[in-house]
């Protein structure tokens, strides 16, 4: 990562820790004030651009959550945890189902 893309993360990350709106000018505006002169204004623009409307603490917090929970949007409190706990069974019988080989009536070294 350079110079330039790190800076404007830690500006993106210190405007959301406070709870700011993350725009081109405000990333700019820490740049400068941290005395990084060689970030172009482009990388502003598009780290603002791909952050417009999501909330940066909770990208933090879902890293390693895997692919598909992090995409599905959460229904409520009590009917979310349940949703996910249905899935959760959900994947636990496709796994069963996909080890027994021997309900077949064969295995692998018969």
């Amino acid at each position: 990562m350079s110079n330039a893309e790190l800076a404007v993360s830690y500006a993106a990350l210190i405007l959301a820790d406070d709870g700011v709106d993350i725009t081109a000018d405000k990333l700019q505006t820490i740049i400068k004030a941290a005395k990084i002169d060689d970030v172009e204004p482009i990388w502003t623009s598009l780290f603002a651009k791909a952050l417009e409307g999501k909330d940066v603490k909770d990208l933090l917090l879902n890293v390693g959550s895997g692919g598909g929970a992090a995409a599905a949007p959460a229904a409520g409190g009590a009917a979310g945890g349940e949703a996910a706990a249905e899935e959760t069974k959900e994947e636990e019988k496709e796994e069963a189902k996909e080890e027994s080989d021997e309900d077949m009536g064969f295995g692998l070294f018969d």
